[in-house]
């Protein structure tokens, strides 16, 4: 007795009308028009027998919850997933990181401080993925623009312990007369969130941020 299976049939991309291939929204209306999935599938470029590569794409984000978790993952578990060879991996991560040192990128401008909002910019793109409590500092000057960020302090998976000396430091140290210091919230979730928890000082005779 024979039994078939039924498989359900996955058009490959080049079956999808062209106004649906991630290419060529693209290029007709730009990166930003594109999803998360859209944009992996161009770099990954090719899917496996009955799994486009739209597929591959959205079942490697869910495995890893999302972009953030992707950006976390090691370069073996990665290659061990269903229909990534070492090129696609490579691919995958170049692209990652130099999405994180873009965004680290020093604008020709000072970056101002006039919200949270403006912290969380700069602060949350990286410290959202991060696997340890990380306390940061960020140095002002008078006009609430950002001098510079500097690392406190690395925690363990859920707390961080620093005394008052060592967050006023580099401060002190950079004549910066403004600290704010940001850490990711303990009682949240980092993947895929995005809250932190930031507060103001002042150093020694200098207002407070």
């Amino acid at each position: 007795m024979v039994v078939e299976v039924a498989t359900q049939y996955q058009p490959t991309i080049r079956d999808l009308p062209q106004g649906e291939r991630p290419r060529e929204r693209l290029r007709e209306f730009g990166p930003k028009s594109l999803s998360n999935t859209e944009l992996i599938a161009i770099l990954l470029r090719t899917g496996l027998q009955g799994e486009n590569v739209l597929a591959v794409s959205s079942r490697i984000l869910a495995r890893f919850d999302g972009l953030a978790g992707l950006g976390r993952v090691s370069f073996s578990e990665l290659c061990a997933e269903r229909g990534l060879s070492e090129a696609k991996t490579s691919q995958l991560m170049a692209a990652l990181e130099l999405g994180r040192r873009f965004v680290s990128l020093a604008p020709q401008e000072r970056a101002v401080i006039n919200s949270p909002q403006d912290i969380a910019n700069l602060l949350l793109s990286e410290m959202s993925i991060l696997d340890q409590e990380h306390l940061r500092v960020l140095l002002l000057n008078t006009r609430n623009e950002v001098l510079g960020i500097q690392e406190i302090y690395v925690g363990n998976v859920n707390s961080s312990v620093v005394r008052a000396a060592e967050v006023f430091r580099p401060a002190v140290q950079a004549n910066a007369p403004s600290i704010i210091v940001g850490r990711p919230c303990a009682q949240f979730p980092r993947r895929g969130h995005h809250q932190g928890t930031y507060f103001g000082g002042q150093t020694s005779g200098h207002r407070a941020a």
